[in-house]
C-alpha cells in the first residue's frame, strides 16, 4: 500500500520549514509509539496548513500520536456530530478516574483530543463558526459538570451530604457568564463562572459544617481541577472575579446572599454582565430559579432609559481606552473590535428587555437578528454587523490557536502576520490588512451611530428670559455678565445642557414648575457670591439630581435661609454639594443655621441617635438602615458646614467624625445583637446586652483620625467556649454565633440603600487577613499576635482600639495590646522590616513628581511620621508599656518624649507638622482635590522630618 504523506511545498517558504520539521518530530514519535500515521488523503492534504498555522496542534499530535491516529481512523475529525458524544464520553472516563490526580488527568487528556479536533476542523474550514463556538461551549459545560459530578460525591462521602428541604442531595449551580454563557466560547479563553447554592444548612458531622463550607471546599476543588496546570497541560482557565463582591468577596453565596446583593449592591456594569448568564452545572431546577430571581435586576420592567446614563458613561470610558496605542491592534478591545458589536446588543438589551421578552437572550447573533425584527436596527446594518462578528471571531480563534493562548492582539513580526493571513486564506498580510481595517471600519461607525441615537432624541425645553433663553443668546449672555458670572458664555451654555438634561425633561409638571420658581432666585443668589461660575456648576449637577423630587425643590424655594446656605457651601467645597446630591434628604438640615453649624458632641449624638431610632421594628430592615444612614449623614454634613466656616478648630474635625463612627457602631452592633439572639437564642452569660463580643478600630479610626469619606478598618473579636451552644430553639456553637453576629454587623454597615451606605468597612487586618476567620477569639488572637503576626501587623496594632460592644473584653484586648507592643524587639531586624515596608508603600503608592510633592507617601510626609511613631512604639515600647495605652499619633509622640526617645522640641515638631499635614488634607477633601501639594510647599517640614527619619530609624545602629 502506498503511503500518504502531506505536500509542504505549497506552503510559502517563511513558514515551510517549521511545518516540515514538526511533521519531521511526528514521524519520530510515531516511530517511537508503534503507532502508525493515518491514511487519509482528505486529512493529510490539510496538514501543511494547520501544521503550518497551529503549532497547538502539530505539538499535541507529536506529544501523543496515538490519539492523532484514533481522532482520524475513529471518524471523529471529519464528523460534525462529535459534540453530542461529549456527555456520554468524558462520564465513561471522569468515573473511572481513582483520585482526584487521576481526574485531572482524564479531563486534560479528553480536552487535549478535542481541542485539536475543534481547531483542525475550524483551520480547514471544515466546520462552521457556529459549530466551533458550540462544540467549544460544550466541550467546556460538560467538563465542568463531569468534575463537579466527580467531585461532589466524593466530599459528601468524606463531609457529609447537603440536602435540599425534601431530602435530596443538594448540587450547587453553576453559572456561567460571558462567552461561555452565550455559547460562543472563544479557543482560549477564560471561562467565566459564578457558583451559588439555594438551601443553607448545616451537615450532620461532629463540627455541624455549614453548608456554606461545603460548597466552598468543593467549588474551590472544582477550579483546580480545571485551571491547574499538570503535565497533562489544563482544561480551562477559571475567572471568578464577575461574582458578588469581586475578588473580595466569598467564592460562593447562597441564593438569599445573591438576592440581596443583586437587589442592592451590584454596579451597572454587572447588568451587562448577567446578560449573558446561564446555568451550565449543578443542579438545573434551582438553576432556572437563579435566573427567575436575577432577572429583575437585569431586565425592568418598563423602558429603562435610566440605564443611558451608565451606557453614555461606559462608552466614554471605551473611548478613551481605544486611545492607548495597545488597544489599537486589539481586535476584541481595539475601535471596531469584538466588543463594539457586543455592546451594541446590550444597548437595546438593557434598555428594551423588560417589555421585549424576545430579546432576553444571551446569544449575540440572535440578538442581533431580532433587532432587525422589532424595527429597532435596519436589516443591512444587522446584516453587516454579523458578517462583522464571523470575521472578527475566526480572526480571534485563529490567533489562539496558533498556541492555545488567551490573545486578541495582532502579530507585529512578519512570520506572524503571514501565518495569521494564511490561516483566514488570504495570500499575504497585505490583503490580509485590507479585510479587516474595512471590518473594524464598519463596525465603528455603526457603533457610534448606535450610540448617537438616544441622544439625539432629546428635546430642547423652553425658558423664559435667562432660565427659559427665549430671547437672543448673545443678549442673554450679556445679562448674565451684568449679574457677575465671569465667563457668560460658558454660565449659558451650562443652563442650556441642564434644561436639555434628561433628569429636567422627565420632570412632571409640578416638579417643572417648582423648577421654573427656583431657578431665577438660584441664578440671582450665586451670582452674588465668590466665583459664581464654579459654584452654578456644582449646583446645577446637584438640581440634576433631585430635580424629579418636587418636594426639595420646593423647600428651596419656600426656605431662602436654605437656599443662600446651599450657595454658601456649595461654593466653598463641591465635597459638600456632592454630598447633597447623593443624600438630598439632608437639604433638610440646612434649614436652621442654629443646628447646621453646630456639630452635637458624643452624649448629645447618643440621645439623637436612639430617638431616631425609637419606635423602629426590629423586623423592619429597611427602615433601620435607613435611620442609621440619615444619621450618620446629615451629622457628618454638620461638621463639614462647620469646618468650612470654620465654627470649628480643624484639629478637632477627626474628633468629631470619630465620634459619628462610635455611636453609629455602639447602635449597629446593639441591634445586630437583638436581631441575631432573636433567631438563634443568647449565648451563654448573664444578661442579654451585647457581650463577649468587641469591634476593634484600627487605623484612622482607632487613631481617632478619621477623615471625610474614611472607610472603617476592623477586627472583631469575641470570648467564651466556641463549642457551647446558644438557648435559641435554633440553637448553633457560640463560635457560629459570633460570626453570625459578625455578619449581620456587616451588613448593617455597608448595604447600600437610596440614603447610601454607613461605611465601607475593611476586614483585612483580622488574623491571617481575607483568609483568616471574620471573628477571631481572644485566646487565638493574643496567640497570632505573639507567635504569627508580621511587624506589619504590630504596626497595625499601635493604631488599635476598642470601639463598640463589650466593654470588659475591650479592657482585655488592651491588655494584650500593651504586651505585645512592649515586647523587646531585636532592633536591627526591626528596623529592616520597616524599612522594607515603608520602601514597599512608598514605590506603590507615593505620586510625587517635579511639580507636586504627595503629602501622604511622599518623603517626609504623613506617613513617614507615622512610621516613626510606630517604629519607636515598637522599639521601645518595653520601657514602659503603659505610656503607650493611647492609640493616637499624638499622645503616642507624647509618651516617646516620656521615656527619652524623642527630645521635647522634636516631639512639639513632629506633632505641630503632622497637624499640619491633616489639616491640608481636610480641606483637600472638602474640595475634593488630592493629597497633591506643589513641590515647594511644607519644604523645610518635610526636610526636618526626612532627617529625623534617618536619625530616628536608618541610623539608630547604636541604639539597643
Amino acid at each position: 500500500m502506498t503511503m500518504v504523506f502531506p505536500d509542504f511545498s505549497d506552503l510559502p517558504a517563511a513558514l515551510r520549514s517549521a511545518a516540515e520539521e514538526g511533521w519531521r518530530q511526528y514521524l519520530e514519535a510515531v516511530d517511537r509509539c508503534g503507532t502508525k500515521v493515518p491514511q487519509d488523503e482528505r486529512v493529510s492534504a490539510q496538514v501543511p496548513k494547520v501544521w503550518s498555522v497551529s503549532r497547538f496542534v502539530a505539538e499535541q499530535c507529536v506529544r501523543d500520536p496515538a490519539m492523532w491516529a484514533d481522532l482520524v481512523d475513529s471518524g471523529d475529525l471529519g464528523s460534525a456530530d462529535r459534540a453530542e458524544k461529549y456527555v456520554r464520553q468524558l462520564n465513561a472516563l471522569t468515573e473511572s478516574a481513582a483520585d482526584f490526580t487521576d481526574l485531572q488527568r482524564s479531563l486534560r487528556r479528553f480536552r487535549n483530543r478535542e481541542m485539536v479536533r475543534i481547531a483542525w476542523r475550524d483551520i480547514t474550514g471544515w466546520a462552521s463558526l457556529e459549530e466551533t463556538l458550540g462544540d467549544l461551549s460544550l466541550l467546556a459545560e460538560v467538563s465542568i459538570q463531569a468534575a463537579l459530578q466527580w467531585l461532589f460525591e466524593r466530599a459528601c462521602c468524606r463531609y457529609g451530604t447537603p440536602r435540599c428541604p425534601d431530602g435530596q442531595p443538594q448540587l450547587p449551580v453553576v453559572l456561567a457568564m460571558g462567552k461561555l454563557g452565550a455559547w460562543e466560547l472563544n479557543f482560549s479563553s477564560d471561562i467565566d463562572l459564578i457558583f451559588a447554592f439555594e438551601h443553607d444548612g448545616e451537615l450532620e458531622d461532629k463540627r455541624a459544617t455549614s453548608y456554606q463550607e461545603f460548597y466552598l471546599r468543593l467549588c474551590r476543588d472544582l477550579v483546580k481541577a480545571l485551571q491547574a496546570q499538570t503535565e497533562d497541560g489544563f482544561v480551562f482557565r477559571i475567572d471568578t472575579r464577575l461574582r458578588p463582591f469581586g475578588d473580595s468577596g466569598p467564592l460562593v453565596l447562597n441564593f438569599d446572599a445573591m438576592d440581596i446583593y443583586y437587589q442592592s449592591q451590584a454596579r451597572a456594569w454587572e447588568r451587562y454582565a448577567m446578560i449573558k448568564a446561564r446555568p451550565v452545572a449543578g443542579d438545573p431546577d434551582a438553576g432556572e430559579r437563579l435566573m427567575q430571581m436575577l432577572e429583575p435586576f437585569v431586565y425592568r420592567r418598563y423602558l429603562d432609559y435610566r440605564a443611558l446614563g451608565a451606557l453614555r458613561e461606559l462608552k466614554r470610558k471605551i473611548m478613551e481606552e481605544l486611545k492607548r496605542r495597545d488597544r489599537l491592534e486589539d481586535i476584541k478591545l481595539g475601535p471596531g473590535g469584538i466588543r463594539e458589536i457586543e455592546f451594541i446588543a446590550q444597548v437595546f438589551q438593557l434598555i428594551r428587555g423588560g417589555r421585549e421578552i424576545g430579546l432576553r437572550d444571551q446569544r449575540l447573533r440572535v440578538i442581533l437578528k431580532r433587532l432587525t425584527e422589532l424595527d429597532l436596527l435596519p436589516p443591512e446594518e444587522t446584516e453587516t454587523l454579523l458578517a462583522s462578528y464571523r470575521f472578527l471571531r475566526l480572526v480571534e480563534n485563529r490567533l489562539q490557536e496558533y498556541n492555545d493562548q488567551q490573545t486578541q492582539q495582532l502579530p507585529s513580526d512578519d512570520v506572524g502576520r503571514l501565518r495569521l493571513a494564511v490561516s483566514m486564506d488570504a495570500p499575504d498580510w497585505t490583503t490580509f490588512q485590507h479585510q479587516l481595517q474595512e471590518v473594524r471600519g464598519q463596525v465603528q461607525a455603526l457603533f457610534e451611530e448606535v450610540f448617537a441615537l438616544p441622544e439625539t432624541a432629546e428635546a430642547e425645553s423652553e425658558s423664559a428670559r435667562i432660565w427659559r433663553g427665549a430671547e437672543d443668546e448673545d443678549l442673554l449672555q450679556d445679562m448674565l455678565a451684568k449679574q457677575g458670572y465671569g465667563d457668560s458664555e460658558g454660565v449659558w451654555q451650562q443652563l442650556r445642557e441642564f434644561r436639555r438634561s434628561r433628569p429636567v425633561r422627565l420632570l412632571t409638571s409640578q416638579a417643572a414648575t417648582e423648577l421654573d420658581r427656583l431657578m431665577p432666585v438660584l441664578i440671582e443668589t450665586v451670582a452674588q457670591g465668590e466665583n459664581p461660575d464654579r459654584t452654578l456648576r456644582r449646583l446645577l449637577a446637584l438640581l440634576e439630581a433631585i430635580a424629579s423630587r418636587s418636594a426639595y425643590l420646593t423647600l428651596l424655594v419656600e426656605n431662602p435661609g436654605a437656599l443662600n446656605q446651599l450657595v454658601r457651601l456649595a461654593a466653598a467645597s463641591p465635597w459638600v454639594a456632592n454630598h447633597l446630591a447623593q443624600y438630598p434628604m439632608l437639604l433638610d438640615e440646612l434649614i436652621d443655621p442654629n443646628t447646621l453649624y453646630a456639630p452635637l458632641t458624643r452624649e448629645q449624638l447618643e440621645t439623637a441617635i436612639d430617638h431616631r431610632l425609637t419606635g423602629l421594628d426590629l423586623d423592619d430592615d429597611e427602615g433601620l438602615l435607613n435611620a442609621l444612614r440619615h444619621f450618620k449623614q446629615a451629622h457628618v454634613l454638620r461638621v463639614a458646614a462647620a469646618d468650612i466656616a470654620n465654627a470649628i478648630p480643624t484639629r478637632v474635625v477627626s474628633d468629631y467624625l470619630t465620634d459619628i463612627a462610635e455611636v453609629v457602631l455602639e447602635r449597629s452592633v446593639a441591634i445586630a445583637w437583638k436581631q441575631v439572639t432573636a433567631k438563634y437564642g443568647l449565648p451563654p452569660g448573664e444578661g442579654d446586652r451585647p457581650r463577649d463580643f468587641v469591634v476593634i478600630g484600627y487605623g484612622k479610626l482607632g487613631g481617632i483620625e478619621l477623615g471625610y469619606g474614611s472607610d472603617l478598618d476592623l477586627v472583631f473579636l469575641y470570648r467564651g467556649e466556641a463549642e457551647a451552644v446558644t438557648s435559641g430553639p435554633r440553637a448553633i456553637p457560640s463560635a457560629q454565633f459570633y460570626i453570625r453576629l459578625g455578619q449581620r454587623l456587616i451588613h448593617l454597615l455597608t448595604t447600600p440603600m437610596l440614603s447610601g451606605v454607613l461605611y465601607e468597612i475593611d476586614m483585612r487586618l483580622r488574623p491571617s487577613g481575607n483568609a483568616g476567620l471574620l471573628v477571631t477569639g481572644l485566646g487565638a488572637f493574643e496567640r497570632y499576635q505573639r507567635e504569627s503576626a508580621w511587624t506589619w501587623e504590630h504596626q497595625a496594632l499601635v493604631r488599635a482600639r476598642p470601639v463598640a460592644g463589650d466593654s470588659e473584653l475591650g479592657k482585655a484586648f488592651e491588655r494584650v495590646r500593651l504586651e505585645v507592643l512592649g515586647r523587646e524587639r531585636e532592633l536591627g531586624k526591626l528596623r529592616q522590616e520597616v524599612l522594607d515596608m515603608r520602601e514597599k508603600m512608598r514605590a506603590h503608592l507615593n505620586r510625587s513628581d517635579s511639580d507636586r510633592f504627595d503629602l501622604k507617601h511622599g518623603p517626609g510626609g504623613v506617613v513617614d511620621i507615622e512610621f516613626i511613631v510606630q517604629f519607636g512604639c515598637l522599639a521601645h515600647a518595653y520601657r514602659r508599656p503603659e505610656a503607650f495605652r493611647h492609640p493616637d499619633n499624638l499622645r503616642l509622640l507624647d509618651a516617646l518624649a516620656e521615656i527619652g526617645w524623642l527630645g521635647d522640641d522634636q516631639k512639639r515638631f513632629l506633632q505641630e507638622t503632622y497637624l499640619g499635614y491633616r489639616t491640608r488634607l481636610h480641606r483637600f477633601a472638602l474640595q475634593e482635590q488630592s493629597g497633591l501639594v506643589p513641590a515647594d510647599a511644607f519644604r523645610e517640614e518635610r526636610t526636618e522630618v526626612v532627617r529625623l527619619w534617618r536619625r530616628l530609624i536608618e541610623n539608630s545602629a547604636g541604639e539597643k
